[in-house]
């Protein structure tokens, strides 16, 4: 259920290090620090353009031999839609499938139309349950996606007896972040809640403390955007089972983190 205007001031003197990339981190900042929380920004990936741009030209030729192109990401869609349309039309035989409700928007504001997506869960797993994922023996698809990721949604393809194709159209690149002081740790370390989306977000923060004191990074409270990351926090040895947001979305998070402090304050 979506935060009423009763709960706004409901996150007020809650710490919030939101760890997403800068250019995707205001739309939630603004929604916490609206709800009261005190919110800590330290992106811990950087997304820039792909390295080879070979990617395009590709596309410019082959995008109509494919039956379905799969956008991963907004940064998918951003990185790649208005570089390619500048200089084609899109194929109208190629059906479009997005993970997300974001993608999907961004992927509408283009102009194209969105043939799939999941309704709640908004990951591969997801997008393989939808029906026009079932019956794609023969059939030729794409996926925009950043460099390297995950190899769960080919792999199951394939399976099904489809042709895979990636086209990585940007990078995430771990960010420059120096050498931080004792008192830039100690931000990190007093943030009541931190905020992870990926595997190599939680592995940059691992990677922040290398050879220091981790045993108050490992007492943190971590919000984690898929379940598949749950594992990878324990594994990690970090001491509190982490939050687990439905999805990825601003909402979903506020909402999570809203559901969290009424459990704290009762």
């Amino acid at each position: 259920m979506p935060a009423t205007r009763t709960e706004t001031g409901r996150l007020q003197g809650l710490k919030v290090l939101v760890t997403r990339p800068a250019q995707q981190a205001d739309s939630l900042c603004q929604l916490l620090t609206g709800h009261g929380a005190s919110v800590l920004r330290f992106p811990l990936l950087e997304i820039h353009d792909a390295e080879d741009p070979a990617w395009l030209d590709y596309c410019l030729a082959h995008l109509q031999d494919y039956d379905w192109a799969i956008f991963i990401s907004v940064n998918a869609v951003q990185h790649a839609l208005p570089a390619i349309l500048a200089r084609r039309d899109w194929p109208a035989a190629t059906r479009i499938a997005a993970i997300g409700k974001s993608s999907a928007a961004a992927l509408q504001s283009l102009g194209l139309r969105v043939d799939a997506c999941p309704r709640d869960q908004y990951d591969s797993e997801a997008l393989l349950e939808l029906k026009e994922m079932q019956q794609v023996a023969g059939l030729q698809l794409v996926i925009f996606r950043g460099n390297g990721g995950r190899e769960t949604l080919a792999n199951a393809l394939r399976t099904r007896q489809a042709s895979v194709d990636y086209v990585e159209c940007y990078q995430r690149v771990n960010p420059d972040v120096g050498s931080l002081n004792a008192d830039e740790f100690g931000k990190l370390t007093r943030a009541d809640l931190i905020l992870i989306n990926s595997a190599q977000s939680l592995a940059n923060l691992i990677g922040l403390f290398s050879g220091r004191n981790t045993e108050k990074l490992y007492k943190q409270q971590l919000l984690v955007a898929s379940p598949r990351l749950v594992d990878l926090v324990e594994q990690a040895g970090f001491e509190k089972t982490p939050l687990v947001a439905d999805n990825a979305t601003d909402q979903a998070v506020l909402e999570t983190i809203l559901g969290w402090q009424r459990q704290r304050k009762t």
